[in-house]
């Protein structure tokens, strides 16, 4: 049983502290004290016997690295363990450097804390005999030893803070899938490893992601990894996956020899490991990793890694499948929104779904990136939302505007703006929505903004919206012809619209690749809809 002790903790988060003082309490074994910050911790040294410390990483002031370093010149022999939500390779080793025996990744269970003094105890009664042994020449295998373990637990911090700093920034699912294949093969130096989803209709494992070990030297891509053609990815054999899926069933994984299984032999398997992936305890997936010449065969130190990856990987596999209907519901809803606004004007039936094809297409003409494509198309689909706000007297009046209903009409991006804002998710289209008719020499609304001060997005958008405004039926007058629209767009560059933007949009439009050449009897060049004037 261990012995009380006096356990100092040190974080900036009065909640942290408090979770301590809680937990202590309750078990009433050791005693405890408290501080903010390592400047406060350090007075303490001098007035209290310390025999335990817990200390958070990230402090205003005195960090947790400096702190233990201050306090191991006091005393080396101190175990000190340091927590962190933000775990990382630099400060996993910078922190060893300084004495720290081991971590604790927020958030973390209350019950980590008693196993983790244990374990740490144990370390400090490691170090004070490794440095006995030390002065001892006798002692030096057994020193080799605590090295090699001291190695071995270095090693595993690294490739458990690998696992956490990597799978926790995983956005979508389908990356997920991939990166856990990836990860497991330079976690156990497999052969080959498949991700299976299991199939309730078929009643069976679907592999959907893969990687293999590269064997042929001419196939050498340069990542160390070669490719054997003698098999394909889904080459664990459909009836060896459904049998390991059978036997991992009840959530427990497998390490399997297959020197002594004639099924695996078979199939080319040296030795496996088959992890389940459970989520509200059901089997969702099958991880299955695959040695197939024996030379380094698993170990359970493999299982341990897998499954410790598994069950990281299904915590982000439940949060991003939340995030991802969320995200679906929400578009599904804003769409909705634009549905709404084009029942009720005819005129404008799918004018979002046009401009959105042609500001991607002129973001693809400039050389857009992935990511701002999907920010015009998003931005595209939604720019007339805030027409929802808008009086159907005068979103449908058939004639000109009067300045007071201009002003009515001039509010739509900003409602539109708001609407996507308040959800708090969408930071970048709500601007390019609230910009789409500022206006190259300052004159565009609702801010007035000028020149490159206008956002690159929403300069496209602006283009888009008023070509699609002026080549399409209006509730005020029939759509232009052709030409005329093109001579507005030419003559308003520098002017309204961005030149080189104008520019791309007249070199797609050269290529017939914006979309459908409109022709009308109409002459008039104004734009009553987007209200930009020839």
């Amino acid at each position: 049983m261990t012995e009380p002790l006096n356990i100092l903790v040190v974080d900036d988060e009065e909640v942290i502290l408090q979770v301590f003082m809680d937990f202590f309490q309750k078990i009433g074994t050791h005693s405890i004290l408290t501080a903010q910050d390592g400047a406060e911790a350090l007075e303490m040294f001098g007035k209290e016997k310390i025999d335990f410390c817990f200390t958070d990483l990230h402090m205003p002031g005195m960090d947790g690295i400096e702190f233990t370093g201050k306090i191991h010149e006091l005393d080396n022999t101190l175990p000190v363990v340091v927590m962190t939500g933000y775990p990382s390779m630099d400060n996993a080793i910078a922190t060893l450097k300084h004495g720290v025996v081991d971590f604790l990744v927020k958030p973390f269970h209350i019950g980590d804390i008693e196993l983790t003094i244990k374990r740490a105890l144990e370390q400090k009664a490691l170090f004070v005999e490794n440095m006995l042994l030390k002065e001892e020449v006798k002692g030096k295998e057994r020193i080799d030893r605590l090295n090699r373990e001291l190695s071995e637990k270095v090693r595993d911090l690294n490739i458990l803070n690998m696992i956490l700093r990597r799978v926790d920034w995983v956005t979508s699912s389908s990356d997920l899938f991939e990166l856990i294949v990836n990860l497991s093969a330079d976690i156990t130096n497999c052969d080959e490893v498949l991700f299976h989803v299991m199939d309730e209709t078929l009643e069976k494992p679907i592999p959907i992601a893969s990687f293999q070990k590269k064997s042929q030297p001419d196939c050498d891509t340069g990542t160390g990894r070669k490719v054997n053609e003698d098999f394909p990815a889904s080459s664990s054999n459909g009836a060896v996956a459904e049998l390991l899926a059978k036997k991992i069933s009840g959530g427990v994984p497998l390490l399997v020899d297959g020197g002594y299984d004639k099924a695996l032999l078979d199939a080319n398997i040296r030795s496996l490991v088959a992890i389940p992936f459970k989520i509200r305890k059901r089997l969702f997936g099958m991880l299955v990793a695959i040695d197939r010449n024996g030379s380094v065969p698993f170990t359970e130190k493999d299982l341990y890694y897998l499954n410790f990856l598994a069950e990281r990987a299904t915590f982000v596999i439940e949060n991003v499948a939340l995030y991802e209907n969320i995200y679906e519901n929400l578009f599904a809803t804003l769409y909705a929104f634009v549905e709404a606004i084009e029942v009720r004007d005819p005129y404008t039936k799918q004018h979002s779904s046009r401009v959105t094809d042609f500001a991607v297409g002129i973001g693809k003409e400039m050389g857009c990136s992935d990511e701002q494509l999907d920010l015009l198309s998003f931005s595209g689909h939604l720019h007339d939302i805030g027409k929802l706000a808008i009086a159907d007297s005068i979103l449908l009046k058939p004639g000109p505007l009067t300045k007071e209903e201009f002003k009515e009409i001039m509010k739509h991006p900003v409602v539109g703006a708001n609407i996507v804002g308040n959800l708090g998710l969408l930071t970048g289209e709500q601007q390019i929505i609230l910009h789409h008719h500022e206006r190259w020499n300052g004159g565009g609304y609702p801010d007035g903004l000028k020149g490159e001060s206008i956002p690159f997005l929403s300069r496209i958008l602006a283009v888009a919206d008023v070509y699609d405004a002026m080549a399409s039926d209006r509730a005020y007058r029939k759509r232009l012809l052709e030409e005329v629209v093109l001579k507005t767009i030419t003559q308003g560059a520098g002017i309204d619209f961005d030149r080189e933007v104008v520019e791309a949009f007249l070199s797609l439009h050269e290529r017939d690749k914006l979309g459908p050449k409109h022709e009308a009897p109409g002459s008039d060049a104004s734009c009553n809809e987007c209200r930009l004037g020839p």
